[in-house]
């Protein structure tokens, strides 16, 4: 069901080297966004597929991973993802992208999830950097990064209280994602 598969989306920030991804099933999960709506029908969205570990080892310290986790650099060598994925837009199409990132990068989760993989949108990237190591023309600009891989930690999501929606990891190095519940979110229903 796909409520499953939204709930089981978490945003995974360690992962199995060992399970490695081919190319090829990033693709299919691309060809889900490829499927997914966009403002206009302008498909101004591009991606690279890296898989190549010496290239995503270059790329790692050019991300930052968890804005809430203060005490935390991200990933230990041995829990770093196995892929990455460039999100770009391609100014020589459109100016802007509407909403078709986020529709985009949710369809490539929900099929990332499905295979029983998962992922995490990385938006505080050294774009300049990125985009030299990959080599990229300039009309594209980096929108998003997402790290892919086998999850290696637990991600539980729970009920917010008092507002509180940072998320936090316990001594147990569980991951705890705070939701606000359904009737703090609909304001109104006539």
């Amino acid at each position: 069901m796909i409520r499953d598969l939204i709930i089981r989306n978490r945003s995974y920030r360690r992962f199995d080297p060992s399970v490695k991804i081919k190319a090829e099933q990033i693709e299919r999960w691309i060809e889900l966004a490829r499927f997914s709506a966009s403002g206009r029908n302008a498909q101004p969205l591009k991606y690279v597929i890296c898989t190549d570990s010496e290239i995503n080892s270059k790329i790692f310290p050019h991300l930052a991973w968890a804005g809430y986790l203060t005490n935390w650099d991200g990933p230990a060598e041995d829990e770093q993802p196995v892929a990455y994925i460039t999100v770009m837009l391609d100014k020589s199409i459109a100016e802007n992208c509407y909403c078709d990132d986020g529709i985009a990068m949710q369809s490539i989760l929900l099929g990332a999830v499905e295979d029983g993989f998962g992922g995490c949108i990385i938006g505080s990237v050294v774009k300049t950097k990125v985009a030299k190591i990959l080599k990229l023309p300039t009309c594209f600009d980096i929108l998003w990064m997402i790290a892919l891989g086998k999850p290696a930690e637990t991600v539980v999501v729970e009920k917010a209280s008092n507002g509180e929606i940072k998320y936090w990891r316990d001594e147990k190095s569980i991951h705890h994602v705070p939701k606000r519940p359904l009737d703090e979110v609909i304001y109104k229903s006539l």
